[in-house]
């Protein structure tokens, strides 16, 4: 019998990379230390330095046990 895939990834935005993390932990229901981050983009300022002309975006992955 083989074994199913049971990886589970989610991509999420944010208006920061830390942000964007901790909606994920959230929605998968997990910690930080039980994931594998990875980003894709980091959050870009807006005019006069201000958050959210773009914004972060990040792939977050279930670590295997």
């Amino acid at each position: 019998m083989e074994k199913e895939n049971t990886t589970k990834s989610i991509t999420v935005e944010g208006s920061t990379v830390e942000d964007a993390i901790e909606k994920a932990v959230n929605q998968l229901k997990v910690s930080k230390e039980e994931v594998n981050i990875k980003v894709v983009c980091e959050e870009s300022k807006g005019l006069f330095g201000m958050e959210g002309a773009k914004s972060a975006k990040i792939i977050v992955t279930i670590k295997d046990n």
